[in-house]
Parts: structure tokens; C-alpha cells; sequence
């Protein structure tokens, strides 16, 4: 794996790193002005904005940061290794 020059695997580290970490759940994005009235379905609008932002750091990806995590979130979304489950539902 090599997330400097393989935009799609960044654009999955920053998917799994954005959707782990908890910088979606709904009370932080409220707190900073971020969440409307569609609750439903905005994590995932979350993380996905967040890691466009993130992959656009890369020069290499800047130019296709959106495709790249397009084409990646589905399967990287689901992805909660090493966890069992995500670590924000219980």
C-alpha cells in the first residue's frame, strides 16, 4: 500500500481515519455550525468532505481528490478494522 502516490489508497486511509475518529457524530458538527436539518445520512457527507480535504493536501491527488474518494468510500466507509464494529455504536 502506498497512499503518496496511489491517490485511491489515501483516499482510503483518509476515509477510514475520518470515519473512525469521531470528528462526524452529529453533537460536534452541530457545535460547529455544520449540521442542517438532514440528520440522516450526514456522517457519511462528513467524512466524505473531510477526506476530500485531506487527499487535496496530496499534490499528486489534488487535481481528482473528489473522484478518488467517490470511487473508494463505499468499501472504505464499511471498513472498521481492527474494531469489530464502529467504535461510536454500541
Amino acid at each position: 500500500m502506498d497512499p503518496i502516490n496511489n491517490c485511491i489508497h489515501m483516499a482510503c486511509t483518509e476515509i477510514r481515519a475520518e470515519n473512525l475518529a469521531g470528528e462526524c457524530h452529529w453533537l460536534r458538527e452541530l457545535q460547529r455550525g455544520r449540521m442542517g436539518t438532514n440528520f440522516v445520512g450526514h456522517g457519511a457527507e462528513c467524512v466524505k468532505r473531510r477526506a476530500i480535504r485531506s487527499v487535496k493536501a496530496n499534490p499528486n491527488c489534488a487535481e481528482k481528490a473528489a473522484d478518488y474518494v467517490d470511487a473508494a468510500f463505499d468499501r472504505c466507509f464499511k471498513d472498521t478494522f481492527p474494531f469489530d464494529r464502529h467504535p461510536n455504536l454500541r
